[in-house]
């Protein structure tokens, strides 16, 4: 995957600001529940390591782009990085870590069954996962950097294979975050009846990639263009963690094993 592409949103990009910020509320939200050896799997640019350190007593991280994992290793010596694809995670041993942390990850892996289950067994007794993922009921058009998208209840059954103590919370927001969300859907919308022939639903997802990202940045720009004040004005602290509902943004899974 491209680094330049809307799908891994950049602290540096403008129009991207409200969307960092609200990947960036996950690691907030997770500080009271590190402990430990900690391990990322998908960390990316290493948007949330900084939070994570302060808590942790170790850290690692696995990642697939090779580039960003070197680039983490030269800045964080002092922690531990992997270039590689997962499931599996064969560079890791059973019972090794205390926390697993993985913010929208699962909705790009094929086989999320084993993706679960590879978190339990690298999980110690008493350790605690943490998994975020966009809240299919609240996407706002098709995704094709995604596998699939789940809702609450989706993700509570896949998880229950694996581990019988669990919480399915999710990422709500202001009314600030409310009313980006609003003028969002109504761009996408304006945007969707300009699609006749419908290639939203029949194009594979390779060639569905470019217009969603040409699409998708422009959409953006014209949110900050139409509303900076709004656009530059949310930040991480109008971000909540709350109890499931279907209006959530985001679903919040914390899975303890016994």
């Amino acid at each position: 995957m491209s680094l330049f592409t809307t799908e891994i949103t950049s602290n540096t990009i403008a129009s991207d600001s409200p969307l960092h910020h609200r990947l960036l509320s996950a690691y907030v939200f997770s500080r009271k529940y590190i402990k430990g050896d900690v391990l990322e799997l998908g960390c990316g640019e290493g948007r949330g390591i900084d939070i994570i350190l302060k808590e942790s007593k170790s850290f690692t991280a696995i990642d697939k782009i090779k580039d960003v994992i070197e680039k983490l290793s030269l800045k964080y010596r002092d922690s531990s990085f992997i270039s590689s694809n997962f499931p599996p995670i064969s560079e890791i041993e059973d019972n090794s870590f205390d926390t697993v942390i993985s913010f929208q990850v699962i909705e790009h892996v094929k086989d999320d069954s084993q993706y679960i289950s590879e978190i339990e067994r690298i999980l110690r007794p008493g350790g605690v996962a943490l998994i975020t993922t966009p809240n299919i009921k609240m996407t706002l058009t098709r995704n094709p950097w995604h596998v699939r998208e789940y809702t609450s209840e989706e993700l509570n059954n896949l998880c229950r294979r694996y581990f019988s103590q669990l919480d399915v919370l999710g990422i709500s927001g202001n009314s600030k975050v409310i009313e980006y969300y609003n003028q969002n859907l109504e761009s996408v919308k304006r945007f969707k009846s300009l699609d006749i022939f419908n290639l939203e639903k029949i194009l594979p997802n390779f060639i569905y990639k470019i217009p969603y990202e040409f699409l998708n940045r422009i959409n953006r720009n014209n949110l900050k263009k139409n509303d900076n004040e709004l656009v530059s004005g949310i930040t991480y602290n109008d971000y909540k963690l709350v109890k499931d509902d279907p209006n959530n943004l985001d679903l919040f899974i914390i899975l303890r094993k016994k």
